[in-house]
């Protein structure tokens, strides 16, 4: 009898410990798990850069979720899975039939506090250094369960079609360029990060998204130099000018032959001048096709992100803006790209009076129709479409599917656009308030 009890009591401490160790193994897998989903790719390749093996690995397990995933749930659930048998098997032995519930609820408790909550809180608090640590055990398992888990999943992917759903395991549920947008529009909504940080930052990622047809000066609004004009009237327009590159044409403006600096004009009228011997007189065989350069054309669906690689790259700041008939649409500074990151830049030419956006008396924003939808959103922190139009007055002409007259009122967008100017065909001038 003694035996017995002694061989029940050796079989019972064995069974104890071997729950024991399994529970430890399942923290494990538990806390991998979200270690390594939750850890930040960015400064895992920072530490990896730094010679961090762990954060070397890590990157490179991550890169197929679906196996990590995969290989840590099979590990995970195998070892709750055995504890608890033995657990029920334990208990059933001790106290009869009633040891399958006394089995459960134990069972439950111990792998939801110790195998589930307190890794996976550990963690997320210590995502990368948790993350650095598991990866090359975690590289092991995955490759001991690479057959059973590559099985698995082709079998998942099957009952996924069969029920109409398209699985594309080398998809990313989100882009990069999404996760960051997202986190900083977390991080202002939080009071973490400033308005203005944000719209630098989104800025710079959607120069690869937006052409310079969206953000050009319209060929309306471009002061150009008549190249037959007489050159005392050359040099005061460009005098007059807040601009210090004009393009020259002849006969038509569509017909560009040149763009002078203010710079290089002056230099050479001075030159004409002192050189002349006649002083004033010297200025009049002066020709303004002497001191233009050529002229530098780019297509309307160039991106912002290639046009300013494109003005880095040529040294060149000012370019003609054309469509795909080679008609002039308009003109794109390297300031314009600059402006879409940092937003408005003003100067001494640019007066409080020119800004395009204002708030009147009675608290409704005055706007200029030919501000840019987007400049509006960073000014206001509103969120207009502007997949249909570029300018705010486009957007009225777009819903309204008309050329509004002055004093017309609509309503669209959560908004209410009074119209207060007009020129011509082009509305020139509206009031917004949100509704």
């Amino acid at each position: 009898m003694d035996t017995g009890n002694l061989a029940l009591d050796g079989a019972f401490w064995i069974t104890c410990v071997a729950i024991a160790l399994l529970l430890v193994l399942s923290a494990f897998f538990s806390g991998s798990e979200t270690a390594l989903t939750a850890a930040s790719r960015g400064k895992l390749r920072s530490q990896a850069d730094k010679g961090s093996g762990g954060a070397k690995k890590a990157l490179q397990i991550t890169e197929d979720n679906e196996r990590l995933i995969g290989s840590v749930l099979l590990g995970n659930n195998l070892v709750n899975i055995l504890a608890t048998a033995l657990a029920t098997a334990l208990f059933t032995r001790l106290f009869g039939e009633s040891g399958v519930a006394l089995a459960t609820l134990l069972m439950t408790l111990l792998v939801l506090i110790f195998a589930e909550v307190l890794p996976k809180t550990y963690a997320i608090i210590n995502s990368e250094k948790a993350a650095s640590a598991v990866a090359p055990v975690i590289g092991v398992v995955i490759m001991i369960f690479a057959p059973v888990v590559g099985a698995v999943g082709s079998l998942v992917r099957a009952l996924l079609r069969l029920f109409g759903v398209p699985v594309d395991p080398d998809s990313q549920i989100l882009a990069v360029r999404e996760e960051i947008a997202g986190a900083l529009h977390l991080g202002h909504s939080e009071g973490v990060v400033e308005k203005e940080d944000r719209d630098r930052i989104l800025g710079a990622l959607d120069l690869d998204e937006r052409t310079v047809e969206e953000v050009m000066l319209h060929r309306s609004g471009i002061q150009m130099i008549d190249a037959d004009d007489a050159p005392d009237a050359i040099l005061q327009q460009c005098m007059e000018s807040p601009h210090t590159r004009l393009p020259v044409y002849r006969n038509e403006p569509e017909n560009i032959i040149g763009v002078v600096h203010a710079k290089d004009l002056l230099r050479a009228m001075f030159r004409q001048i002192s050189s002349g011997g006649d002083g004033l007189e010297a200025l009049k065989r002066f020709r303004i096709t002497d001191v233009a350069v050529p002229p530098y054309f780019v297509p309307e669906t160039t991106t912002l992100d290639d046009q300013m690689r494109q003005f880095l790259r040529t040294r060149t700041h000012f370019a003609l803006v054309v469509d795909e008939y080679g008609s002039l649409q308009g003109l794109i500074t390297l300031e314009d790209i600059l402006e879409e990151i940092v937003g408005e830049i003003t100067d001494e030419f640019d007066p409080d009076s020119d800004l395009p956006i204002s708030r009147s008396d009675d608290g409704e924003f005055v706007v200029d129709g030919a501000t840019t939808i987007r400049d509006l959103n960073r000014a206001t922190d509103w969120a207009l479409p502007d997949d249909e139009a570029n300018t705010v007055a486009g957007l009225v002409i777009h819903e309204a599917q008309m050329i509004p007259t002055v004093g017309q009122v609509f309503s669209f967008h959560g908004f209410r656009f009074e119209v207060i100017a007009r020129e011509g065909n082009r509305v020139t001038g509206l009031k917004i308030r949100p509704l």
